[in-house]
This record gives structure tokens, sequence and C-alpha cells, in this order.
């Protein structure tokens, strides 16, 4: 499933109150533990993200204390006692199997030692798959017949929601949407490499005009720098956005072309530049390109509570109505 798909059924899991063991499996760095951190903001919920490949049993477990002559199991602080929320277990098959049988007691008896977990508290895990080369130890069979088992594979469109949403840079996004491929390109030789997490840190870079190597790794950095010469051929998109650009033609290169549809998209920060450039855009170009451009133009009216007054524009705008129709069930986020 896509990370977006993932997020939905995990936050179905929640709303149905299905307390049932879940393992996520997927690449590393396309999101899995930023996908349950989302999901138990938006439901409201606490969530207690732990890397077992980080901890021996005995942090799980806790220490044995004498108490009147017997040995009693002191809980450690960081796992919840009351109330709400999601218990992450990260990492599950890169920690060694003695660690693995003392996460199958927490799991399948939701207890370990004398600790119990709360009744409102889920229980989940992730962890990555062979074929990644990661470091991973292989899953006891009872660990893994007590799960869920959901798989998520990288999705460009997934990640460009969420880099609306999360304001990842303009420019990293147009890029991206030219050259999706490099979304996720597993580089075991360097220890830099692109995934949906490096493309992250490579916008907080790039926002303070850094160096974006060190996140993705000096491949992709040298196709992303050479992509940015596009911004030379970009036509003046201020104009547009103001509605005045109806003597402004629709560049012929696709990579600028890409470059114009996100820029126009991400800048239109209110329903009025929203509009004019949806109007330009629709007399502009193709229809693919005006596709394009909606969604990510709903995607981010919508963040800013925007939404509706866009649709209210373009019901008086005869030229608009049709495709505001055809345009509004594209929009997944």
């Amino acid at each position: 499933m896509t990370p977006n798909e993932l997020k939905r059924y995990l936050t179905q899991l929640v709303q149905k109150q299905l307390q049932t063991s879940t393992m996520i499996w997927g690449a590393p760095g396309i999101g899995k533990s930023s996908i349950v951190a989302q999901v138990s903001r938006e439901n409201q919920l606490d969530c207690i993200d732990l890397r077992l490949s980080q901890l021996a049993p005995t942090d799980l477990r806790g220490l044995p204390v004498a108490v009147e002559g017997l040995s009693t199991w002191y809980p450690p602080e960081f796992l919840p006692r009351e109330g709400a929320g999601i218990l992450f277990l990260d990492e599950v098959n890169m920690a060694p199997p003695a660690m693995q049988g003392m996460a199958q007691q927490l799991i399948l008896d939701r207890k370990v030692g004398s600790y119990s977990v709360p009744e409102g508290w889920f229980v989940w895990a992730a962890g990555n798959r062979k074929e990644d080369r990661a470091a991973v130890f292989d899953m006891p069979a009872p660990l893994a017949n007590r799960f869920l088992h959901l798989s998520v594979e990288v999705d460009f469109e997934s990640f460009k929601s969420y880099g609306i949403a999360a304001e990842i840079h303009e420019q990293i996004l147009a890029f991206l949407s030219f050259r999706p491929t490099l979304l996720h390109k597993l580089d075991p030789r360097q220890p830099a490499w692109p995934s949906p997490r490096s493309w992250v840190m490579a916008s907080e870079l790039h926002y303070c005009q850094l160096n974006v190597a060190p996140a993705i790794g000096d491949e992709a950095t040298a196709e992303f720098m050479a992509y940015l010469d596009v911004y030379e051929s970009l036509p003046e998109l201020a104009p547009i956005l103001a509605g005045k650009g109806k003597a402004i033609a629709f560049p012929k290169e696709p990579s600028v072309r890409y470059a114009t549809t996100i820029g126009l998209a991400l800048r239109s920060d209110d329903a009025k530049k929203g509009y004019n450039s949806f109007k330009w855009l629709s007399s502009a170009a193709s229809a693919e390109w005006v596709q394009l451009f909606a969604v990510d133009l709903f995607r981010n009216l919508k963040q800013k509570k925007q939404l509706g007054a866009l649709a209210q524009l373009v019901q008086k705008d005869p030229s608009l109505k049709a495709l505001l129709k055809d345009f509004q069930g594209l929009v997944t986020v």
C-alpha cells in the first residue's frame, strides 16, 4: 500500500478501536514512523516510539529489586501507565532474538514482568525487509503470527501530499515531480542517499542555502543542482498570481512546466491567487498540466482553509465551473 493508504488504514484501526497488534513493513526512510506519529497526533493520542534495536531486555522488562524477600520487577519509566495512545516498537526485527522475545511478551500478552499495557493503548511495530539490506534478524514465526502485517511502498504522490502540508521547499517538490525515481534510491555503499526522510532534511538545508549532498548524496545532488537551472527560464509567476498573466505563454520544456505548475500551486497562499492561477493555466496549458496543478492547488488551499473560498470564486466563472467538478475528486490527502 502507499503511505497515504497506510495512514488511512491505521486511522481506521484507531477509530474502530481495533487493538490487534500491527506490524508495518517497508524500506528505510519512507516515513513509517512519521505516519504513525501523524495518526496519533490527528487522533489526539499520545505516542511512545521505542527503537528496540537500541534497547536491552532489562530496559524493557525493568530491573529486579528485592522487596520483603521477594524479587520484584521495576518497569522502566518510559512505558505508558495511563491515558490512551500508541506504543510503537520501531526497528523490531533489527533487535537481537533475546530482545524480540521480550517484545513478544509485550505484543502477545500486553504485559512484560510486572508491567501491563493500559487499556487505551495500541501496540504497533515496524521493521525493514531483508531485501532492503538492513541488518535485520529473522522474526520468529510465533511472534510474526501475532501481528497484522501491512507492507508500505514508496509513492511520490503520497510524499508530495505530505510535502505540501509540511512546506517542503518548492524547488525540491518540482524536481521530484520531474524525477520521481529519485525519491527513494537506496545505495548501501554510501552513507547518504535519497529517501523521503532524507529529502525532508535536504529541504531544511536548501532553505538555509546549504549544500544538500550530506542528506541525499552526491549523485542526486548533482541532478538537483542541474535542475535548478530551469528557474532561469521560468515565466514570471507574480503577474499570473495577480491575474495579469494573459500575455504570458506556458513554457514548452517539461522540466520548466513542472516548476511552473508546482510554483503556482504553492505560491497561491489565498483563494484569489489560486483562482487567478487556475484561470490562466486552464487557458494556456493542456488538460494534463491543469490536472497536475489542480490537485496540488487543492491540497495547498485545503491546508490554508481557503478551499471553500476558491470554490465560490470558481462557481461564478462559467469557464472554470465544469473543470472544478472534474478535478475535485482527484484530491487525496
